[in-house]
């Protein structure tokens, strides 16, 4: 019986070491990727390609809907305008910010940016999450 009795607290010793080696896995964290809005044409399974697609259509739509201000133009005033601005949960551009340059530059910068178009809205752990930008512009005449 006593040797029972060894047998038995060597065991439940074991089985709470060994517990304390695996660890608690209630401190486990888990991290969620989060995954961006998707551009109207870039719906891709390969995530490095929808980002790509996305970098690319940003640029090809700054620069197709670029104008100069025609009053700025004339005055030959020039400048650097960064928009920030967030895609939302409904996949629609929310501007937060425009600074530098003058007012009308800042209009600008801000017209180009609110004509882009409705796409899919980024995610995180599966429900819709919206995601900052940052877009510089700058505004040179070349004169």
């Amino acid at each position: 019986m006593k040797n029972l009795l060894i047998i038995l607290s060597l065991l439940l010793s074991t089985i709470s070491v060994a517990q304390e080696e695996w660890g608690d896995v209630n401190r486990n964290t888990v991290t969620m990727k989060e995954i961006a809005p998707v551009w109207p044409g870039c719906e891709s399974n390969n995530v490095y390609q929808r980002d790509a697609c996305f970098d690319k259509k940003l640029m090809q739509h700054i620069v197709k809907n670029f104008k100069y201000p025609v009053a700025e133009y004339k005055k030959n005033v020039q400048g650097r305008v960064v928009v920030d601005f967030i895609i939302n949960t409904k996949g629609l551009v929310e501007i937060k910010s425009a600074t530098g340059g003058s007012p009308g530059l800042q209009a600008e910068a801000k017209r180009n940016i609110k004509a882009i178009p409705k796409m899919k809205p980024g995610m995180l752990a599966g429900k819709p999450r919206a995601i900052k930008y940052t877009v510089p512009f700058n505004f040179k005449t070349g004169k």
